[in-house]
């Protein structure tokens, strides 16, 4: 039996290249919000592009953040943040108002230096692993092209937090992880062959019961 997937619906896009990189890696991907859903899964995707404040709206609604804070409290699963799902792992978001998230790892999400590059920040860059024992880069060269867009980034409180960094006008943190919740602010799915094995190294992670 395939395992089963939750990729959580909470009214965001980039949702279909995810769920065909799940599915296309062998897992079952379920792409819901409703109570049920949470109790057939041990792994969660938080996908996403849009606003900070609208995400945590939408998870106010039909009861979806207490049902994800419980299966996140109640049992040791495995998170992945991509994009904005990364973000709203923040305690607060600072987009247009200030907004409470997750509160899943310690920090603040802000927007970006505008000098001398542009925003948004969009296309391929390089992430730097810190730390290369770490299992999601199992098998992955370091420094390595991903692909982002976004024009906030993730300012850890604890620095321990932050396990890859990149460079856009200033260096920012591109993936953070608390324990089993994990954020990254490129979108896996769009990286080719690197984004597909940081997926693959993901989804297998020890399943814990």
């Amino acid at each position: 039996m395939k395992k089963k997937i939750l990729v959580l619906d909470y009214k965001t896009g980039n949702v279909d290249s995810v769920i065909k990189m799940i599915n296309m890696l062998g897992y079952d991907a379920i792409f819901s919000s409703k109570k049920d859903a949470f109790d057939k899964v041990n792994k969660i995707i938080l996908p996403g592009q849009g606003s900070y404040n609208h995400a945590m709206q939408e998870l106010k609604k039909d009861n979806i953040l207490q049902n994800l804070q419980k299966k996140i409290s109640g049992e040791n699963i495995h998170v992945l943040g991509i994009c904005l799902g990364m973000q709203i792992l923040s305690t607060i978001g600072v987009e247009n108002t200030k907004t409470n998230g997750l509160d899943l790892i310690k920090g603040e999400v802000r927007i970006m230096n505008n000098s001398p590059n542009k925003l948004p920040h969009i296309g391929w860059n390089t992430v730097k692993f810190l730390d290369e024992k770490e299992k999601l880069f199992e098998d992955i060269q370091n420094e390595k092209d991903f692909y982002f867009i976004h024009s906030y980034y993730f300012f850890c409180k604890n620095k321990k937090n932050i396990i890859a960094t990149t460079k856009y006008n200033e260096e920012f943190p591109s993936i953070v992880k608390n324990e089993n919740i994990y954020g990254v602010q490129f979108h896996p799915e769009k990286s080719l062959k690197n984004g597909i094995k940081l997926f693959d190294n993901f989804l297998k992670l020890k399943w814990i019961k």
